[in-house]
């Protein structure tokens, strides 16, 4: 592939041609429920969600996609490809067939400017479109019976938030009819304290599995589903409530230290709760970039992937500095892990690691649209 950047902002620019339309230009069909009235303010609210902040793609983010970078993006979408199961599904070992790892992996081709159908990678989305589809079930509940997962909510979650994604760059129908019944599910799970948990039940709650339930609601709402104001706000007390004095977020409401996977994923329910600029996510800001010595010396720390799959959402919805300084630090350490093969180990499974990895680096394409600016 070539790999200097004029010719990487042609094939940049050449995608955004292909995508753009299909999620910009089609206005987005809404469900049947009252018409959202005007904010305070006069901050326009779409359903439970504020305007997403919009802004220009930063100044040089094509550039900070370096040549080695690119061989390092090309290398790992070529492995993934070819990991692929037989059914549309991805994951190995015990997360064989998994909805969380089948839906990053789709989520990372998309990253590429592939979408279903179109693309170099559009029969790898649509296969895993196709499986998660299939494992969708008329209550909205997405999860496939004994596969490896750390809770199913995670895998809803995460499924949700990839159909949202395919049905705003396709407006197919079917997509949507399963997107609806996904994000029905998640907003009559939300518990009393407005966190999820591990099970389709409104019991407990953590801030782990929160964060992937508020990300795929936002994702749903942007591709024109309704999402309820009560949730929303009820989502964004239970964050706030999550963070600890030191900025960072505690796993449960009941109490708890603070860890950066967590945090960095605190901050991230905010901004997908529309929550830019209040102070929790300043301290939370903050707190992160504590770890940026952590990023240049290599360190190793429990859920490393889901962790800078997080925090480099924050640093790219907050943009200006804190991106520029963000990025290329964990560029470099993600392209230094890489393995000779084009995969990044995880202890969950390669699939898992890689797809994490590759959304990460492909972060300044700019193509996925829970990420656009």
């Amino acid at each position: 592939m070539p790999s200097s950047n004029l010719l990487r902002n042609g094939r940049l620019a050449l995608l955004g041609l292909l995508i753009v339309p299909a999620w910009i230009g089609t206005a987005p069909a809404q469900d049947p429920a009252p018409a959202p009235k005007p904010a305070a303010g006069g901050q326009k609210e779409e359903g439970g969600f504020a305007e997403p902040r919009k802004g220009d793609v930063p100044e040089g983010a094509a550039e900070q996609v370096t040549p080695e970078t690119d061989r390092a993006i090309e290398s790992g979408l070529a492995w993934l490809a070819k990991q692929q199961n037989a059914d549309g599904s991805y994951g190995s070992g015990a997360y064989r067939g998994n909805i969380a790892v089948t839906s990053l992996a789709g989520l990372a081709f998309m990253a590429n400017g592939s979408s279903p159908g179109r693309g170099p990678y559009g029969p790898q989305v649509d296969k895993a479109l196709q499986y998660v589809m299939d494992n969708t079930a008329p209550s909205g509940f997405i999860s496939v019976q004994n596969a490896g997962t750390h809770g199913p909510m995670y895998s809803h979650g995460f499924g949700t938030l990839f159909l949202a994604e395919a049905y705003g760059m396709s407006r197919k129908p079917e997509i949507r009819e399963k997107l609806t019944n996904a994000v029905r599910l998640i907003i009559d799970t939300q518990n009393a304290e407005g966190g999820w948990r591990y099970q389709p039940v409104r019991r407990d709650a953590d801030l782990s599995v929160t964060i992937c339930q508020i990300n795929a609601l936002r994702a749903a709402r942007n591709a024109g589903l309704f999402v309820p104001k009560e949730t929303v706000d009820a989502c964004i007390r239970y964050v706030k409530q999550s963070q600890n004095s030191d900025g960072g977020f505690r796993y449960m409401i009941q109490g708890g230290a603070s860890a950066f996977p967590r945090s960095a994923a605190g901050v991230v329910a905010l901004y997908s709760a529309s929550v830019y600029d209040a102070d929790e996510v300043k301290r939370g800001i903050d707190y992160l970039k504590q770890f940026m010595p952590e990023i240049k010396f290599g360190q190793r720390y429990s859920h490393y992937y889901y962790g800078h799959y997080y925090a480099a959402q924050a640093m790219w919805i907050r943009g200006g500095d804190d991106w520029n300084t963000w990025y290329p630090a964990i560029r470099d350490e993600l392209v230094r892990r890489q393995l000779p093969a084009g995969f990044w180990q995880d202890s969950i499974c390669h699939e898992y690691g890689t797809a994490m990895a590759l959304i990460i680096l492909q972060m300044p394409n700019n193509f996925l649209p829970i990420f656009q600016r």
